[in-house]
C-alpha cells in the first residue's frame, strides 16, 4: 500500500488553516519552518485574471530522492505504507549537513529549522494520528475540504488520476503520491 494525498485546487482559498494546523500539531515554532506550505499563483491581465493556490506537504514519493541523498540514512520510506519519515536523532543538523536531502527534493519538503543545530524535519503524514486510524491534522483542519488523504489506489478510484495542476509539475523520477482536481 502507498499512502498519498488528494488536493482540490478549485476549492482552496489559501487560508493557511492546513499550514497552521500542521505547525500546531507538531509544535513547530513560528518562523520559516513550514512542513505544509501554501504556494500562490496569479496570472493574466485585467479583466482576465486568475489566482490559484497549491498546498505543499511532503508528497511521500514512490521513489523519494531524499532517502538516498541523506548522508547518514536519517530518512527512510516505510515499506508497509510508503510514508517517508525522518529519524531526527540520526540527522547531522543544519550546521554540519550540506543539506543534500533538501537540495535533492524537487518539492523542497525536507527543511531545517533556523536555530543552530536544528535537525531536518518534514511532513510525516501525522504518523502518530495515522497509527490511531486518523487522518493527518491538515486534512481535518481544511474548512473547504480541499484536502483528502489515504491509500493512493483508493484516492485514484475516488478522484481520478490527474497528476499535474497549476503550480505543480509531476516528477516521473520521484513519482509523488498525489492526485489533483486542477483549477480551470
Amino acid at each position: 500500500m502507498q499512502i498519498g494525498f488528494y488536493f482540490d485546487q478549485t476549492r482552496c482559498t489559501g487560508c493557511s488553516a492546513c499550514r497552521v494546523a500542521c505547525k500546531d500539531w507538531h509544535d513547530i515554532p513560528a518562523g520559516s519552518e513550514n512542513w505544509m506550505r501554501i504556494h500562490y499563483t496569479e496570472k493574466g491581465t485585467f479583466p482576465e485574471v486568475s489566482v490559484s493556490y497549491l498546498v505543499g506537504p511532503c508528497w511521500h514519493c514512490l521513489e523519494p530522492v531524499c532517502v538516498p541523498a541523506c548522508p547518514v540514512g536519517a530518512i527512510t520510506k516505510r515499506e508497509a505504507d510508503g510514508i517517508v519519515v525522518v529519524d531526527s536523532s540520526t540527522c547531522l543538523g543544519n550546521e554540519v549537513c550540506d543539506e543534500k536531502c533538501r537540495k535533492a527534493c524537487p518539492y523542497k519538503a525536507p527543511q531545517f529549522g533556523p536555530q543552530p543545530g536544528a535537525q531536518m524535519g518534514k511532513c510525516n503524514y501525522c504518523l502518530d494520528r495515522f497509527q490511531q486510524g486518523k487522518l493527518p491534522n491538515c486534512i481535518e483542519a481544511c474548512p473547504v475540504r480541499a484536502l483528502d488523504a489515504g491509500p493512493l489506489g483508493e484516492l485514484e478510484e475516488r478522484y481520478g488520476t490527474i497528476r499535474e495542476t497549476e503550480g505543480f509539475q509531476y516528477s516521473t523520477r520521484t513519482r509523488p503520491a498525489v492526485v489533483f482536481k486542477p483549477k480551470g
